[in-house]
């Protein structure tokens, strides 16, 4: 599995974003930055019961990721269709509205390390990569267990203050300061 130091692979995938139209073969560059933070976060499978609460999440919480100059980037190994399909039959997914990969391939899952090979699904895997594309935080859950979207951005406040922030700590809270 890929881990903190490692850099996020260069590939271009499917991608699938709101529900105003049928994909048409969209794709997104993860070798571009644009200078920001990513917040990559896999799900098994489309159609289930924990995904969407973590989809929702995660999307409840896109304006604060983009204050912070994050884009968040949700994924699973289905298809830009079935995406699709999933968005426009749920009014709350149809809200989150950030690029959904579509792993169906697996191969992003697979070169990232996180694909279950009994379930031939991803776990539910939580990258946060910095502008240079260095992973720099990765969570790891098993399949029936969600995510706290709230944990990923007070992780993400952390690493963006460049220093050395104690257990809980939280934005605006006084980081460490060893003596000298």
């Amino acid at each position: 599995m890929l881990t903190v130091g490692d850099k996020l692979p260069e590939l271009t995938l499917p991608v699938q974003q709101g529900t105003d139209a049928l994909p048409a073969g969209e794709t997104i560059n993860l070798a571009e930055t644009d200078g920001k933070w990513k917040i990559l976060f896999y799900w098994p499978k489309d159609f289930t019961f924990v995904c969407p609460t973590e989809i929702v999440g995660y999307g409840d919480l896109r304006q604060d990721f983009a204050d912070r100059d994050a884009v968040l980037i949700g994924a699973s190994t289905d298809t830009a269709h079935v995406h699709f399909a999933w968005r426009r039959s749920d009014a709350e997914l149809a809200t989150a509205d950030f690029p959904w990969i579509a792993d169906n391939g697996g191969k992003l899952a697979e070169a990232l390390g996180i694909l279950d090979k009994n379930e031939h699904v991803a776990f539910r895997a939580t990258f946060i990569i910095d502008p240079d594309n260095v992973i720099q935080h990765v969570t790891v859950n098993g399949l029936n267990v969600g995510r706290n979207p709230a944990e990923t951005l007070r992780v993400l406040d952390a690493l963006q203050t460049d220093e050395l922030c104690p257990c809980n700590w939280e934005k605006g809270q006084d980081v460490l300061r060893p003596a000298a």
